[in-house]
C-alpha cells in the first residue's frame, strides 16, 4: 500500500493502491510480514497530539491490519497499548512501533475463542497496568464458501466464537474495571449491511456485532462508558490472502457499488483516523459525546445510523 498523507483537496480515490493485486495465498491467519503488497498502518504519516495521555488500551487482533494501525495511532496519542498476539513476528512489530512512540507495549498470547483466556487476559491487564480505559474488539475470523451446504457446524461455531462470543465476554470482563469516560469500540463490517453471499457466517456475525453494540451502549449509559462500532468496507489486511482464492485476492476492492462506482481497497490506516467531519448521533441521546473530529458512519440500503466513535475526550 502506498503511504500517503491526507491533503486538502486530494481525491480520496487516489489515496491507496488499487487492484489487481498479485498477492500469494497464505494459510489462516495470514502473516503480514509475508505479504508482498504491504499495508499502510500510518507508520510514516500518523501524527499524534497527546489526546490519550495516561490511558491504557487493550486491542484484540492488534498484531496486524486495522489492529496495528489503531495501536500505532493510540501510542502516538499517548496511550500505553496491550494487544493480543496471534502471530508472534507480526505482534512484535506492532510492539516495536508502540515503544518507538515512547509508550509501553505488551503482547499477550492465547486463543480468544476460550472464555477462560479472555477473562484471565483482562484480569492480567488490570493487575499489571492498574487500569483499563479503552477496549478495542477487533479480532475476527472469516472463510469463503460458495454454498451453505459446505459450512460445517465447527466452522460456524468458530466464526461466532471468534467474532461475537469473544466480544461479549471481553466486555463482560472489562466493564467492571472501567471508569466513567472509558471506551469500547467494536469492529463490525460493511458485511453487516451489504452481505456477500460467500461470507455467510462472517456477515451474520458482523450483523450481530452491530446489534450488540447498540444494546450494550444503552446498558452502560449510566456508567459513563461509551460503546460504539466501526463498519469498514474492504481493507487490505492478512485476512484477504489467507481466506480468499487467488482470483478473489487479485480483484479485492472491485465490488460494484449500488451507485455505479467501484470501491478502492482501503489501508488499515484509514480505519484508525479519518479526515472527514460528520455530525454525530449517539446510540442514546444522553451518551457522553467526544470531539466531532473522529466519526465514522454505519450505513445500510434503507437507513443511516451515525455513532460517535472516538475514544478521545471532549
Amino acid at each position: 500500500m502506498a503511504r500517503t498523507d491526507w491533503k486538502k483537496g486530494q481525491n480520496p480515490q487516489e489515496l491507496h493502491s488499487k487492484p489487481p493485486f498479485e498477492e500469494p495465498v497464505q494459510d489462516f491467519p495470514g502473516r503480514e510480514h509475508k505479504m508482498e503488497v504491504q499495508p499502510d498502518h500510518g507508520e510514516q504519516t500518523y501524527q499524534g497530539r497527546g489526546r490519550l495521555l495516561g490511558k491504557l488500551a487493550l486491542i484484540t487482533g492488534g498484531d496486524s491490519g486495522i489492529g496495528r494501525a489503531v495501536a500505532i495511532a493510540f501510542a502516538r496519542e499517548g496511550a500505553d497499548v496491550v494487544h493480543l498476539e496471534q502471530e508472534e513476528k507480526d505482534a512484535l512489530e506492532t510492539k516495536r512501533w508502540v515503544e518507538e512512540a515512547g509508550q509501553k507495549g505488551l503482547t499477550i498470547a492465547g486463543d480468544i475463542q476460550e472464555e477462560r483466556f479472555r477473562r484471565d487476559m483482562v484480569d492480567r491487564v488490570v493487575a499489571e497496568q492498574g487500569r483499563l480505559d479503552i477496549l478495542i474488539n477487533n479480532a475476527a475470523y472469516q472463510m469463503t464458501y460458495e454454498k451453505i451446504e459446505q459450512i460445517t457446524a465447527g466452522e460456524l461455531d468458530r466464526t461466532f466464537r471468534t467474532n461475537i462470543y469473544s466480544m461479549f465476554y471481553l466486555c463482560q470482563a472489562a466493564i467492571p474495571h472501567m471508569q466513567p469516560g472509558s471506551n469500547i469500540i467494536n469492529t463490525a463490517s460493511i458485511q453487516a449491511f451489504q452481505p456477500n453471499p460467500s461470507l455467510l457466517p462472517y456477515a451474520a456475525s458482523k450483523a450481530a456485532i452491530a446489534n450488540f453494540t447498540k444494546s450494550l451502549a444503552k446498558q452502560v449509559l449510566d456508567k459513563g462508558i461509551r460503546v460504539n462500532a466501526v463498519a469498514p468496507g474492504p481493507v487490505w489486511t492478512p485476512l484477504i490472502p489467507s481466506t480468499m482464492s487467488k482470483e478473489d485476492i487479485k480483484h479485492s476492492g472491485q465490488t460494484q457499488h449500488l451507485n455505479g462506482r467501484r470501491n478502492r481497497l482501503n489501508s488499515p490506516r484509514s480505519m484508525s483516523s479519518s479526515p472527514r467531519r460528520r455530525r454525530p448521533m449517539s446510540p442514546a441521546k444522553s451518551t457522553p459525546q467526544p470531539a466531532a473530529r473522529h466519526r465514522s458512519e454505519v450505513e445500510s440500503n434503507t437507513s443511516k445510523a451515525r455513532a460517535n466513535l472516538s475514544p478521545f475526550p471532549c
